[in-house]
């Protein structure tokens, strides 16, 4: 069983390297990935000199299977002995699915080397189907028999002692979107500072990064800034698959669980997940199409302002707008800027009963007309047009109070306020270089 080793030193027979902090194992599938805090290096060096001395040649192989295929087939397809026999809690939702969208619920409770004893729902419940900031009460899954319990419930909304007390593993499946701000991420952090406290291994069946792995947008957040939509120093949009963040927070940030990442095979870093031939799920109610990610990281900021940002809509994320907004005149000064990969369309938008902000009213709005998405940047765009809108309407136009934990500091809003927001952006620019090259020693996908 070859080990791959990496951050460190000493070279492994594949060229990786080892740290005395960590280390990664290779079972026969080479997707599946463990790290765990490290003893010795003695032992661990042993078995590189006899795999280096002894290693048998390789038989020919067959032509390769090419399809992208989800963690949860590839972690089913060869259980790791740390997991096989156990207790597992689950933590996923509807968009925990395999190729033929048949649930990680089924498959895992079906399988005769895993007993699922908790299920464990993050924000927007176990069917996904729960409003924004909505507490679920805990329940009972009506097919497997099997306790829900509502991690939005917990104090800090991590798992508690309480709902772990039958688990002996904890495996995550949620799908992320790419942008900071998604409350899954932060859910599988404080779940895997919950499993190190148990000792118990941590598991994430990896899933493409929707927007694809290689571009890399705004700051890191500023940790005097830390809350639920945003944990770690990371930037607005990472580029990082959920199995990557998780090697990065476990190892850069302390949380030293045991973790075991099933990585998703045959992904790129180039891919966006419209290209993979998974199935896609919408993967919260107010993300209601895959044009609404693309532009998420960035359009996510209306919300720390008083314009709505199309929540009460048929396109959430996708169009922004105000009773009060002169919607024409601002979308022709964006247009007028030539900002690469994006066009700003007027429109009206008619808000439900039920939205927080301007409901029942019908009220100007300026929609996202997405041209390129590989030249388009979000956040960059986001922020240029609340300066444009705050410019030409600067007795209507308000903050709220959550922008500075939106954007991950007190930065973007004093920028603005100041006329100094495209001096700001060439810092960014510059941060989100910087971490591109960081990143790197946490991918598992180049």
């Amino acid at each position: 069983m070859p080990w791959l080793l990496e951050h460190g030193a000493v070279q492994g027979v594949d060229g990786k390297v080892a740290t005395k902090s960590s280390l990664h194992r290779r079972f026969s599938n080479p997707s599946l990935i463990i790290t765990r805090p490290m003893r010795t290096l003695a032992p661990v060096l042993l078995l590189l000199a006899a795999a280096t001395q002894s290693a048998p040649a390789l038989a020919p192989r067959s032509a390769p299977d090419t399809a992208v295929r989800p963690g949860i087939e590839v972690f089913l397809a060869d259980l790791p002995p740390a997991v096989r026999g156990r207790r597992v809690g689950l933590i996923t939702n509807h968009t925990g699915i395999d190729r033929s969208r048949t649930s990680d619920i089924d498959l895992i409770a079906q399988h005769k080397d895993l007993k699922l004893v908790a299920l464990l729902a993050p924000e927007h419940g176990i069917r996904g189907d729960a409003a924004e900031g909505v507490k679920i009460a805990d329940e009972t899954d009506p097919k497997t028999g099997v306790r829900i319990y509502s991690l939005y419930l917990a104090e800090d909304r991590g798992p508690t002692p309480e709902m772990l007390k039958d688990v002996d593993v904890l495996v995550y499946d949620l799908q992320e979107v790419g942008g900071r701000t998604w409350t899954y991420v932060s859910t599988m952090a404080l779940s895997m500072q919950a499993a190190a406290r148990k000792k118990i291994p941590f598991v994430v069946l990896d899933r493409p990064n929707p927007i694809g792995g290689e571009i890399v947008e705004g700051a890191l957040l500023d940790p005097k800034f830390k809350s639920f939509v945003g944990m770690y120093p990371i930037p607005a949009r990472h580029g990082m698959t959920v199995g990557e963040l998780a090697t990065l927070f476990n190892e850069k940030y302390g949380i030293r669980a045991e973790l075991i990442v099933a990585r998703v095979a045959n992904w790129q870093r180039s891919q966006w997940f419209d290209q993979t031939g998974l199935p896609w799920v919408n993967p919260s109610p107010n993300l209601r199409s895959f044009s609404a990610l693309e532009s998420y990281p960035g359009s996510v900021y209306f919300e720390g302002t008083n314009l709505s940002e199309g929540r009460g809509t048929d396109r959430p994320f996708e169009q922004i707008g105000a009773s009060w907004l002169d919607a024409p005149g601002v979308a022709r000064a964006m247009n007028d800027m030539r900002l690469p990969g994006i066009r700003f369309e007027a429109v009206t938008m008619s808000m439900a009963q039920t939205a927080a902000k301007f409901s029942g009213q019908t009220i100007p709005g300026i929609r996202f007309a997405i041209t390129d998405r590989q030249a388009y940047r979000p956040v960059r765009i986001s922020l240029l047009l609340i300066d444009e809108i705050r410019r030409q309407h600067p007795r209507e136009f308000a903050w709220s109070k959550t922008i500075d934990r939106l954007t991950g500091s007190d930065q973007v809003r004093l920028a603005i306020e100041g006329g100094r927001l495209l001096s700001l952006l060439e810092v960014w620019d510059r941060e989100a270089a910087a971490f591109l090259e960081s990143r790197k020693t946490f991918l598992l996908y180049q």
